[in-house]
C-alpha cells in the first residue's frame, strides 16, 4: 500500500513540476499602454492645415487600402501595410491632394518613400512631399494657390453628371497598376 502511495506521490510531484516548466515556456503578452496618434511635427502640420483650410476635411494617418484598389490581390499586398500621413478633402469630399511628411528617419528609408510617393501617383492622386513642418506661406502656396483655380472652377460639363450620379473618381483617368517585385 505504501508502495502505491508513494508512486502516485512521485506521479503528482512529476506532473506539477512538468506544468511548472511549461507555464514559463509560454510568451505573455505585454501591458497595453496609449500611445500618442502624431508626433510633434504632425501636431503642428495638423494644426496648419486645419487653420489655413478650414473648408476643407484633413484626415490623418489613412491607409492606401482606403485609397486605392486593385484586382489582384498580390498587387494589394505591396501597398497593404502603408499609411498617408495626411488627405485633404474638398467641401464634396473628394481628395484633394495627400501630403507626406518627411521625419529624421526618412533618410534612412528613402526609397521607401519614393515607392509610396509613385504607388499614390500612379494612382491619379496629387502628393505633396514636406521635409519638415511646413511654413504658413508653403500651405497657402500649395493649395490656395494653384488649387483654387484647378478644383474650384468645375466644367459644365461635369455639373451635369454631377446632377446625374455622385463621382467619386472624380474623373481621374484608370491607369493599370503595375508594380515592381
Amino acid at each position: 500500500m505504501s508502495m502505491y502511495l508513494l508512486i502516485g506521490l512521485l506521479l503528482l510531484f512529476s506532473c506539477m513540476i512538468f506544468k511548472s516548466f511549461n507555464n514559463q515556456s509560454k510568451q505573455q503578452d505585454s501591458v497595453l499602454k496609449r500611445r500618442a496618434v502624431f508626433s510633434l511635427n504632425q501636431q503642428l502640420t495638423f494644426a496648419r492645415l486645419k487653420e489655413i483650410l478650414p473648408s476643407y476635411t484633413i484626415l490623418a494617418q489613412v491607409s492606401y487600402d482606403a485609397l486605392m484598389t486593385t484586382k489582384y490581390s498580390r498587387t494589394r499586398n505591396k501597398y497593404r501595410n502603408l499609411l498617408a500621413d495626411f488627405v485633404v478633402l474638398d467641401a464634396s469630399h473628394q481628395i484633394v491632394a495627400i501630403i507626406g511628411l518627411d521625419d529624421p528617419n526618412t533618410l534612412k528609408r528613402f526609397q521607401q518613400t519614393q515607392y509610396k510617393d509613385a504607388l499614390l501617383a500612379m494612382a491619379g492622386y496629387r502628393v505633396i512631399r514636406y521635409d519638415e513642418v511646413p511654413s504658413y506661406q508653403q500651405i497657402r502656396r500649395d493649395f490656395l494657390g494653384e488649387l483654387r483655380k484647378e478644383w474650384q472652377e468645375p466644367d459644365t460639363q461635369e455639373l451635369d453628371t454631377s446632377l446625374k450620379k455622385y463621382n467619386f473618381y472624380h474623373n481621374h483617368e484608370k491607369r493599370k497598376l503595375k508594380l515592381w517585385g
